[in-house]
């Protein structure tokens, strides 16, 4: 079996780059250019129902899974379930932290359940990628929204939605993104600790008090239309945030009944005030780079911006490291 495994992850390996090769002389990056800033395929959603939601919803994320693991949850239920934003031609991001930090078998007697977000892609060669890819590791979900930067909110919105449904009785949940290093000691022994009674609605991260950005050439743009207040609410940086499990159902029925933000980290926040749920600001939570060094790695929980080959470096400097002091 190990002997198979190994061979089908070589031929993944082969595929993608090949195929990124193939396209990155042949065609187009492919992109969203429609005229709305969210998909808008309306395919029903089959066997999946929420109880006492009494009004019609404006944003009933009628999307198919198109890829799903529902049974990762049913034999050993997750202390952690750890969702992780990325794109189709990412798959060394992937592959690295299947080998780090996301590894589900770092820690004896704490199941982890690591799971990679994922839309439609508009180049179906990566869209079969994906699938070869999911078929070895089984740790890829997919919705048949088009995979954009304007449709980060309905991704994270099908994290939410696959936890309420799949694997409700976690009792914790990280959303993070591809290029993140997360310190797993720090997250789970010092900040969720097993040992305790969990938490329930529990929401903590690198919280930012700000307001929108008017001009349109920014990257984080607000268009006045979309929200007119002059200030956010307190909202946790989209880079990496914790939350009890009982908080994405809670999440995912707001947003059902709250007008999309492509903002994703903002729009959860607008959800989180709707259920007076407020965050707590956590300094271990860095949503910028920092230089590494093992002392400095070891006080934090996440880091921002780094690569595939740097989260093998560090990584193993770190674990072979655990017997020095700072």
């Amino acid at each position: 079996m190990a002997s198979k495994v190994s061979c089908l992850y070589v031929l993944t390996v082969v595929c993608w780059a090949s195929a990124l090769w193939y396209l990155s002389i042949t065609r187009p990056t492919p992109s969203y250019t429609g005229s709305k800033p969210f998909s808008h395929l309306t395919v029903a959603r089959k066997n999946f129902t929420f109880g006492n939601i009494r009004t019609r919803p404006i944003n009933p994320h009628s999307f198919e899974f198109l890829i799903n693991e529902p049974n990762k949850c049913e034999k050993n239920i997750p202390f952690l379930v750890i969702l992780i934003s990325t794109t189709h031609k990412e798959f060394d991001a992937r592959q690295a932290i299947r080998e780090t930090w996301g590894d589900e078998n770092n820690f004896k007697g704490i199941k982890i359940a690591t799971l990679f977000l994922l839309g439609k892609n508009a180049d179906p060669v990566l869209n079969q990628m994906v699938e070869q890819e999911s078929q070895i590791f089984h740790d890829i979900i997919v919705e048949d929204f088009i995979d954009s930067y304007h449709n980060l909110t309905l991704k994270t919105l099908m994290g939410m939605r696959w936890v309420a449904t799949f694997c409700s009785k976690a009792k914790y949940v990280m959303k993070t993104d591809s290029d993140i290093f997360v310190n797993m000691d720090n997250l789970i022994y010092k900040l969720l600790k097993p040992s305790t009674k969990p938490r329930r609605r529990y929401f903590t991260g690198y919280v930012i008090n700000g307001g929108p950005i008017r001009d349109v050439r920014s990257k984080w743009y607000m268009p006045r239309d979309l929200y007119p207040d002059s200030n956010y609410p307190p909202f946790c940086s989209g880079t990496g945030y914790i939350f009890s499990a009982d908080v994405a159902e809670l999440i995912y029925k707001t947003s059902l009944h709250t007008r999309l933000l492509h903002l994703e980290d903002v729009y959860v926040g607008l959800c989180l005030r709707k259920l007076g749920i407020h965050p707590f600001q956590n300094s271990g939570f860095n949503h910028w780079k920092m230089a590494y060094s093992l002392c400095r790695y070891r006080r934090v929980i996440t880091v921002h911006q780094i690569s595939p080959e740097e989260m093998h470096r560090i990584w193993n400097d770190m674990s072979s490291k655990k017997h020095l002091r700072c």
